[in-house]
């Protein structure tokens, strides 16, 4: 009897680094997968979820140094989807948000190849909340912004701009290299006081915290050593978190006494 392939592809969020923060759902699919296709932003003990058997891809991007480009990814997973059939490809944090999900989807379906997404939690909420910060908070802060700090043409986001004119929340991936643009940017604001964080490789056993206001988190980024892949938070709710809620007493007990 012929062996007939079913070609069949899922995303699957893997969540922003902690394993135990990948879904059931997710778990299940992996358990399931023939070829797993896999981010550098997912921690590498998630695939032991997978089968001893099922083909491991790495195809995981960081600045400068690309396993492969967007369009050999796509089609390595319709290749291994004809080939092998169950195809997950497995995606750091949620594969909607920043993660090229729907692209990769759209291209998949072209070829009439079913498709399915399991979501993930994003760290845009899941790291500032390891670190107590809400990134809504009644009476303080009513929305939030999710913004990447490198476009696609390795520019920052114009986004960032109109975000710092607004009263909300602001949540920046992939800014690290764009630092000092994102703090002249709330500066001209007149913004210089306002709490901001950075969390590098949040949610795991290598995560570092640098918090301070716009004015001092270079100097403190710089001593902390902090790079990517970092988040970064700036809004009145990072002073609000019972974590770091004594760094921001301090910093303005010490600018009374002087």
């Amino acid at each position: 009897m012929l062996n007939i392939i079913k070609p069949k592809v899922t995303l699957v969020g893997a969540g922003p680094g902690d394993p135990d923060l990948m879904t059931l759902k997710g778990v299940k699919a992996l358990a399931e997968a023939n070829v797993v296709l896999y981010d550098a932003l997912a921690n590498d003990e998630i695939l032991e979820y997978a089968p001893k058997n099922a083909i491991r891809i790495f195809v995981g991007k960081r600045i400068g140094n690309h396993a492969y480009t967007q369009d050999q990814i796509n089609q390595l997973i319709v290749d291994n989807a004809l080939t092998y059939g169950n195809v997950v490809r497995l995606k750091g944090g949620d594969p909607f948000v920043f993660g090229r999900g729907g692209e990769e989807i759209e291209y998949v379906e072209s070829f009439g190849i079913p498709t399915f997404v399991v979501p993930g939690i994003s760290s845009v909420i899941a790291v500032p909340a390891y670190q107590g910060i809400s990134i809504t908070k009644r009476g303080v802060s009513e929305s939030f912004w999710a913004i990447t700090g490198t476009t696609s043409d390795r520019k920052l986001s114009s986004d960032v701009a109109l975000a710092a004119k607004s009263s909300a929340t602001v949540v920046i991936l992939m800014g690290m290299s764009k630092l000092s643009q994102i703090v002249a940017l709330f500066q001209k604001e007149s913004k210089g006081e306002i709490p901001i964080a950075i969390i590098q490789n949040g949610t795991t056993p290598d995560e570092k915290v640098g918090v301070g206001t716009i004015n001092t988190i270079q100097e403190i980024a710089a001593e902390k050593k902090l790079g990517s892949p970092a988040i970064i938070i700036i809004g009145e709710v990072v002073g609000e978190s019972t974590k770091l809620k004594g760094f921001y007493e301090e910093f303005v007990s010490n600018k009374i006494r002087l």
